[in-house]
C-alpha cells in the first residue's frame, strides 16, 4: 500500500518543477493543506445529511404548509394485480400490442389501461411538498455558504487580482477561513453524491452525478496541491446562481407565478453571465494561460484544466436548456409547453391556464426537466370497451377526449 500511495502521489505529476511535498509540510510557523484533512469531510457529510433531514422535517415542512403548498402527491392508480405485475416486472411503458392483450384480458378499453399506467408512473413521483422542502434546504445552504464566501473573499487580494492565487507558490499558508470553506463545500457535495440516490429522481441524473464527481475531484486535488485560493473563487462563482434557482422553484411550488417568473428570468441572466462569461474569461483564462506562465507545465495542470473544461461543457449544456425554455415561453406567449406540443403544462398543480411565460422554473441545474404530469386530475376507474366509454376534456360524453387528455394528439400524455 505504501508503494501504491508513493506512486499515486508522485511529486513530478502533482507539483511544479522544483516543488516537493516537503515544501507543503506544516510547521510551527505555518499550516499547509494536508491530504489527511479531507477525511473530516466524510463524518461532516453525514452530519450535513442529518441536519438536512431535521431541517426539512421541522422547518421546511411547516413553512410549506403555512404557504399552502400542496401536500398530496399524484392520485394513486386503482389497485389491479395484473397491471401491477406488468408494471413492476415487465415494463412501465407497454407497447400497443401488449396494451391490446391486456385490454382483452381485463375487458378494459385501451385508453383506460394507458391511463392506469400513466397514473401508476405518476404515483412514484414526489409531492409538491417534498420538492419544496428539498428546494428550501438547498436554498438555505447555498445562501449561507455564498454569504460566507463573499464576506471572506472581499477581504482577500486574489478576488481583485487572480494572479495573487499563485503569487509566492507554494509558500502560501492555509488560512482557517479557506480550510473551513473547503471542508464544508466538500462535505456538502459528498452528501449530495450519496443522497442523490434517494432524492427526487430527475431526467439528468447521470449528468448531475458526473457534475458531483468532477466537483469532488476538483476540490480534493486543488486542496492537496495548495491551489485553494483559486478554488474559493470557483466556489463563490457557482453558488450565487443556485440560490436564485431554488428560490424560483419554491415560488413556483407556492403558486406565486409572477415572483417565480421574475426569479427565473434573473436566474437565467445570472447563470449565463457567470458560467458562459465570467467563468471562462476569468477562471479558465487564468488556469490555461496565466498559471502555466507562472508555474510552468506539469501533468496535474492538464488534469486540472480538463476537469474545469468538463464543468464548462456542462455549463453550456444547461445554458442551452435555459435559453430553449425561455424561447419556448416567449414564443408561446402565455402558454408554456414542455414537449413542443400545444399543451398547457400543468406543473405540479394541474393545468395552470394563462399563467405567463417561464412557467417551467425547474429548468437549469436539475436539467430544467423536473416536469410533473397533470394526470393526477384523471379518474382511475376502468371502463368497458364501448363507443360511449370516452369522454371529453370537460367530462361530458364524446369521442374526442378522455377526461382532460385530448385524443387528437394536441397534448402529451406524460411530460
Amino acid at each position: 500500500m505504501a508503494g501504491i500511495l508513493a506512486w499515486f502521489w508522485n511529486e513530478r505529476f502533482w507539483l511544479p518543477h522544483n516543488v516537493t511535498w516537503a515544501d507543503l509540510q506544516s510547521t510551527e510557523e505555518a499550516t499547509f493543506p494536508q491530504a489527511e484533512d479531507l477525511y473530516l469531510a466524510f463524518p461532516l457529510a453525514f452530519c450535513i445529511f442529518m441536519i438536512r433531514l431535521l431541517f426539512e422535517r421541522f422547518i421546511a415542512k411547516p413553512c410549506a404548509l403555512g404557504l399552502k403548498v400542496q401536500a398530496n402527491g399524484p392520485q394513486k392508480a386503482q389497485p389491479n394485480a395484473i397491471l401491477e405485475k406488468v408494471f413492476t416486472a415487465i415494463t412501465k411503458h407497454p407497447d400497443e400490442k401488449r396494451l391490446e392483450g391486456l385490454s382483452k384480458q381485463l375487458d378494459w378499453d385501451v385508453r383506460s389501461i394507458q391511463r392506469w399506467f400513466r397514473q401508476r408512473r405518476n404515483q412514484e413521483k414526489p409531492s409538491t411538498l417534498t420538492k419544496f422542502c428539498e428546494s428550501m434546504w438547498r436554498f438555505t445552504f447555498y445562501l449561507y455558504i455564498f454569504t460566507y464566501g463573499v464576506r471572506f473573499l472581499k477581504k482577500t487580494p486574489w478576488l481583485w487580482n487572480i494572479r495573487q492565487c499563485w503569487n509566492g507558490y507554494p509558500n502560501q499558508p492555509l488560512m482557517p477561513d479557506v480550510h473551513y470553506y473547503y471542508i464544508v463545500e466538500l462535505s456538502f457535495y459528498w452528501s449530495l453524491m450519496f443522497s442523490q440516490f434517494i432524492d427526487i429522481k430527475r431526467k439528468d441524473f447521470g449528468i448531475m452525478f458526473t457534475h458531483h464527481i468532477v466537483t469532488v475531484l476538483l476540490i480534493t486535488f486543488s486542496y492537496v496541491t495548495n491551489l485553494t485560493q483559486l478554488g474559493t473563487l470557483v466556489f463563490c462563482l457557482h453558488d450565487g446562481s443556485d440560490i436564485i434557482l431554488e428560490a424560483a422553484k419554491m415560488a413556483n411550488y407556492c403558486k406565486c407565478q409572477k415572483l417565480s417568473d421574475l426569479l427565473f428570468l434573473t436566474f437565467a441572466i445570472v447563470f449565463i453571465v457567470n458560467r458562459l462569461g465570467i467563468y471562462p474569461l476569468w477562471i479558465l483564462n487564468a488556469t490555461l494561460f496565466e498559471l502555466y506562465e507562472a508555474l510552468g507545465s506539469f501533468p496535474f495542470l492538464w488534469v486540472l484544466n480538463m476537469l474545469l473544461m468538463v464543468l464548462q461543457v456542462l455549463h453550456c449544456f444547461w445554458s442551452y436548456l435555459i435559453i430553449k425554455a425561455a424561447y419556448k415561453a416567449i414564443s408561446k406567449g402565455k402558454r408554456v409547453v414542455s414537449t413542443g406540443l400545444d399543451c398547457k403544462d400543468g406543473g405540479s398543480t394541474g393545468s395552470l391556464k394563462g399563467k405567463g411565460p417561464f412557467l417551467r422554473q425547474e429548468v437549469a441545474k436539475d436539467n430544467l426537466s423536473d416536469v410533473e404530469s397533470s394526470s393526477d386530475e384523471e379518474e382511475t376507474g376502468p371502463r368497458s370497451k364501448t363507443p360511449h366509454s370516452t369522454i371529453t376534456a370537460n367530462g361530458t360524453g364524446g369521442a374526442n377526449g378522455t377526461n382532460g387528455y385530448l385524443t387528437g394528439g394536441t397534448c402529451s400524455e406524460e411530460h
